[in-house]
């Protein structure tokens, strides 16, 4: 064997470690930004969307692992980004590849992947098995871990096992504060057309007001595309203060974190809200914090839903729609009361996945309708949730 065929085989010494809280030490690549950070790991499903993914609020302190080998492959641009406030840190922690990352081969990258995840501030390792990692999570549940990259390959891998092991994990916390908007703002812009780009609303028939726990932009795109002049307020905006704004309806955004930890102050409001009569419609962690506020509890899931692919079946309808989901807790369908109704259930295990409070115009969905990325099927909520305004309105008429 030549040289040069020994040096192409050779296996490049570990620059980045990822340490889970049991002590196993995972070596590969780094990527993206240099240091280290602590934080959940769970496995994403999807093959396309790695960008929106890696901007989903809804991933706070949690690290990503891709199921799909070639992540980065398209490279990245400034429309994919998710996140509300563009110029904000990524709540994700960090991100697991198989492949290493290649120059991008598609028209609208703007840069590299890796160059993205560096200005992002997101720690990537590749060069690891995801499918053995992915399996392990699935068997064991989500582990916590630490994600290291430094391009010496020098660790103190003791300390990132004690760090590993001494973080609480996500249950008990309220990311959504770290997450929601810093003051209210409008939202005017509509989704992103093929060869035109995003446009502006041009109708605006309801009036509505959107809790930001923690919102992805294509939810508030396609409120504005329903005809909704929308209105983004921080997660503790209070109940008079919304109600002082005069909705149609009121939004719940999707969002990180522990559902009973933010529900400390959330679920008050929502509550005042729902008595008010108002139209309410809630995604992820605002459907988990509708349940809560309606007299339901929330649990931490074994492995949660993060995908693109999942089977759910619409009660109201009798149709599956294959939808877009990230959550680590789920309602517990056994505590609603009897005046909630289920509509809504995965049909991978079982859980809940939707609710509407008999006799009043309140409804939610666990997973995400916009998808971003994922399928459409679920896009008729958002004009479900213009129709109970409509008729509200003119029942109050």
């Amino acid at each position: 064997m030549t040289t040069a065929t020994a040096d192409a085989w050779a296996i490049p010494p570990a620059t980045a470690l990822l340490v889970l809280s049991d002590g196993t030490v995972i070596e590969g690549q780094g990527l993206g930004a240099e240091g280290e950070a602590v934080a959940e790991v769970c496995f994403n499903t999807a093959i396309t969307g790695y960008q929106e993914i890696l901007t989903d609020p809804s991933y706070a302190g949690q690290i990503v692992t891709f199921t799909f080998p070639h992540v980065g492959n398209v490279g990245a641009n400034e429309d994919d980004i998710e996140t509300l406030n563009m110029a904000s840190a990524s709540g994700v922690r960090g991100t697991v590849l198989k492949a290493d990352v290649t120059s991008p081969s598609n028209y609208r990258a703007a840069r590299r992947f890796d160059e993205w995840l560096k200005a992002r501030g997101i720690i990537g390792i590749s060069g690891i098995d995801t499918r053995a990692l992915t399996a392990r999570i699935r068997d064991l549940g989500v582990p916590n871990a630490v994600i290291a990259y430094h391009p010496d390959g020098k660790f103190d891998i003791d300390a990132l096992k004690a760090k590993a092991a001494a973080w609480p994990g996500l249950e008990g916390m309220d990311l959504a504060r770290d997450v929601t908007s810093g003051q209210s703002q409008s939202w005017t812009q509509t989704p992103w057309v093929w060869d035109e780009g995003y446009g502006e609303q041009q109708d605006k028939e309801f009036n509505v007001v959107a809790i930001d726990y923690g919102v992805k932009r294509n939810i508030l795109r396609l409120l504005a595309d329903a005809g909704c002049k929308v209105t983004v307020v921080p997660a503790e905006t209070p109940a008079d203060e919304i109600l002082a704004m005069s909705p149609d309806g009121v939004f719940l955004s999707n969002g990180p974190g522990d559902p009973a930890a933010t529900g400390t102050y959330s679920v008050a409001t929502i509550q005042a809200l729902v008595d008010k009569g108002l139209p309410v419609f809630g995604i992820c962690l605002g459907h988990q914090m509708l349940a809560l506020a309606l007299g339901g509890k929330t649990v931490k899931m074994h492995q949660g839903h993060h995908g693109a692919n999942h089977p759910v079946f619409d009660h109201t309808t009798g149709k599956v729609e294959i939808t877009s989901m990230n959550h680590g807790f789920a309602v517990d369908k056994e505590s609603l009361p009897e005046n909630v109704e289920e509509t809504h259930v995965s049909l991978f295990d079982g859980t809940n996945c939707g609710i509407r409070l008999k006799g009043k115009p309140v409804f939610s969905v666990q997973y995400h309708p916009e998808a971003s990325p994922g399928p459409r099927d679920s896009h008729y909520l958002f004009q479900r949730f213009t129709e109970v305004m409509r008729e509200a309105r003119q029942a109050s008429a």
